[in-house]
This record gives C-alpha cells, sequence and structure tokens, in this order.
C-alpha cells in the first residue's frame, strides 16, 4: 500500500499545523505554529487577524513537517486537512494549499471533520503506546469532545475499516472551553484562559463559591423541543436525550454576577494590565498570590470544579446508560489538571477505561488530521477537487 505516510494539514482556528503520520500509528513530526501573541490582546481569535497569520505560517510550516520527517513530497501516499468545522477563512487556507499538493503530487486528497481528528488524537496515542503488539485497540467508545469550540459526545465506533460516530451529546450555548475562557478574560487573566484557570485553581478553595447547574429543559412554547441555539448549526439537539446536554453560559453569568457583587471589577481590570505581559500563568502559591487575592483565588477554583464536575457526570451518567466501558477524553480542554485526575478517578471506581490525548495532541494539531486520515485512506475515501470549507460541518448526525 505504499509508504503509508500521510501529510496532515489543520488551519481551523489559530494554529498553522503539519503533520507526518505513518498507517495512522507513528508520528513522524508535528509542526505548529501558534498565534496565542497574535490574539491575546482582544482576549480572543479574531477571524480576519487568523486568515492571515495562516497565510504566511502555511508554507513553512508544511516544510517543517516534512523536513523533521525526513520525507519529500514523494513518498507521500496521500494528504489529509480539516475540512470542517471552524473558521471559513481559516478552514479554505489549509483546504486551498493542501488541494494544490495534492493536485501537483497526483497524490489522493482526505478530507477530515475537525472533531473526528480530536477522536483520532486519543486513538493515536493508545496506537503509538502499544506498537509492538499484535493488534491496536479499535474497541466502541464514548468520546468527550471538549475544547474552546466544541463540547460533544459521540460514540465512536469501528465500522468496515473506518469509524463512525453517533453524537449523544452536547451543548446547547457555549462550549466549555469558552467559558473558561471568558471568565479568565473577566478576572483580567491571559490568554488562553484554560490553563490560566487551571494553573490558579490549585491554590484556592473549590468549596468557597456553590456554583451548580440547573438541568437543561425544555420550553412549553416549543412543543417539548430544546431552542435551536447559536450551536444548534453544527449538531442538532432537539432530539437529544436531555440528561446528556450541556450549557455553560449560566455559569459564566454567575461570575460576573459574583465579581459585580464583591467589588472585585476594578482589581480585575488593573490585573488585565499585568496579566498581558505574562508569557506563563503563575506556578507557586506566592507568585499566584502575586496576581490575585485569595478570594479570587477561590473563586477561580470553585468555577473550575463546577465545570469539570459537570462534564464528569454527564460523560458518565451517558456511559452508564449506554453501556460503553471505554471512555475518551479529548480536546483543548482535556489538557486540564483537574479534569484528567477527577475523570481518571472515576473511571477507576466505576471499573471503566479512559483515556486521553498526550498534552501536545489535546490542543489543535496535524498528527490528529493524519492519524483519522489513515482508515479513510484504506477505506478510498477521497475529497474531490471542488472540496470547500464547511464552518458548520457536523460529525455523527443523520
Amino acid at each position: 500500500m505504499g509508504s503509508g505516510l500521510i501529510l496532515g494539514i489543520e488551519t481551523s482556528c489559530d494554529e498553522t499545523a503539519a503533520a507526518v503520520v505513518e498507517r495512522g500509528m507513528r508520528t513522524l513530526s508535528s509542526a505548529v505554529a501558534s498565534q496565542i501573541p497574535t490574539h491575546a490582546p482582544y482576549g480572543g481569535v479574531v477571524p480576519e487577524l487568523a486568515s492571515r497569520e495562516h497565510l504566511r505560517a502555511i508554507v513553512p510550516v508544511v516544510r517543517e513537517a516534512l523536513a523533521r520527517a525526513g520525507v519529500t513530497l514523494n513518498e507521500l501516499d496521500a494528504i489529509a486537512v480539516t475540512s470542517g468545522p471552524g473558521l471559513a477563512g481559516a478552514l479554505l487556507v489549509g483546504i486551498t494549499y493542501a488541494k494544490a499538493l495534492a493536485f501537483a503530487q497526483g497524490i489522493p486528497l482526505i478530507a477530515v471533520n475537525h472533531l473526528e481528528g480530536h477522536i483520532h488524537a486519543v486513538l493515536l496515542r493508545e496506537r503509538e503506546e502499544r506498537q509492538g503488539e499484535s493488534e491496536p485497540e479499535n474497541a466502541p467508545a464514548l468520546a468527550l469532545v471538549v475544547s474552546g469550540g466544541h463540547t460533544h459526545l459521540y460514540v465512536a465506533r469501528p465500522a468496515h475499516g473506518t469509524w463512525s460516530y453517533q453524537l449523544v451529546g452536547r451543548t446547547v450555548d457555549d462550549a466549555a472551553g469558552e467559558a473558561y475562557d471568558k471568565v479568565a478574560k473577566l478576572l483580567g487573566l491571559g490568554y488562553p484562559g484554560g490553563p490560566w484557570i487551571d494553573a490558579l485553581a490549585r491554590f484556592g478553595n473549590s468549596q468557597a463559591v456553590p456554583f451548580s447547574f440547573a438541568q437543561v429543559k425544555t420550553k412549553a412554547h416549543l412543543a417539548g423541543k430544546i431552542p435551536r441555539t447559536k450551536a444548534a448549526k453544527t449538531a442538532p439537539i432537539a432530539e437529544l436525550n436531555p440528561r446528556f446536554l450541556f450549557s455553560f453560559s449560566g455559569i459564566k453569568t454567575a461570575v460576573l454576577r459574583y465579581v459585580e457583587l464583591h467589588g472585585m471589577r476594578a482589581e480585575a481590570e488593573e490585573r488585565a494590565k499585568h496579566a498581558r505581559r505574562e508569557l506563563r500563568p503563575p506556578q507557586t502559591r506566592a507568585e499566584a498570590l502575586a496576581l490575585c487575592p485569595q478570594a479570587t483565588l477561590d473563586l477561580i477554583a470553585s468555577f473550575q470544579r463546577a465545570v469539570v464536575g459537570d462534564l464528569l457526570k454527564k460523560t458518565f451518567a451517558a456511559q452508564e446508560e449506554l453501556g460503553e466501558a471505554r471512555i475518551l477524553v479529548t480536546g483543548g480542554v482535556a489538557a486540564n489538571r483537574e479534569l484528567r485526575e477527577r475523570f481518571a478517578s472515576e473511571a477507576a471506581a466505576r471499573g471503566v477505561s479512559v483515556s486521553f490525548p498526550t498534552a501536545a495532541l489535546s490542543t489543535d494539531n496535524a498528527a490528529m488530521i493524519a492519524a483519522a486520515g489513515w482508515p479513510r485512506f484504506c477505506a478510498g475515501e477521497f475529497a474531490a477537487q471542488e472540496l470547500t470549507a464547511d464552518p458548520s460541518l457536523a460529525l455523527g448526525v443523520g
């Protein structure tokens, strides 16, 4: 079947990434150009700036991935590229370049859903760890994809050499990672907010502020259907079990009210000026207290405890009802220290297997895209040259 080498390209948001993966099992290289310094002053991703930075970085990043792997374009079997969901302009940069390379080399182009890529980030880690064994792990799994743009629950099953996905749960509004970023911005912390909140939460009392999540309910005037929100384009929610639906806009509002009620606004604004100059979150209690008073650390710890608790509660409720003995937790928020600890502890207590990607594979990267492309390559599922970006591309629907 040739060399088994697939070049992956990922440009769905604010990371320009390329990687070479062999037969979906061994990462030969993974290069990522981060745009964090570009977007940090705005506290979030600016789509126009993201597209511009992708245009600047795509050629050198692909060249770097090939050089690190020690391969040439002539040795590739295929090119896999993220086709959605994501920012339209950002996606088009990667797709256009991938199409040009595939056409010039006369090799297949493979379209990969970004969410599927995140699931394969965990599978890639498992395959790399099991190399030398007779058969990689290919059992069905319940997959939680939790990041800045997504909070979805899928049942992932091997099917005729590829994988099939069934959506079973999702957020009805903000993604968990989006709530992290917005709360971090509200508190005057650095961007992206996840690593800052996770680092500071260690030094706070997580029981100090009693945040809670109400059950996501249907509305009478919608005849039993859940309202269609800004997130409903990516996947329908009316047909899903309400027990497996997430909502993070409420806790974001609760933090805002707490900040205003306790006079923390001016302190947060002053901290924002300092945090923008910091290159990394505090690593010690002394550093944390130099940045935030104890009351703010307690608020941060309580916020994280509530969000992780809600993710854990609903994921294991789905696992119990669906009977899956294996859980995959992936996406940028999967790098969170408390989330990994609590999911691992709960899984052990229930006798359930739980796996995470490596820290490098948790955030957006192209190795996961190349890995997801391998089974599609083997099945002959190639994209047409007319492939274009689909910012609202769904997975496991219909």
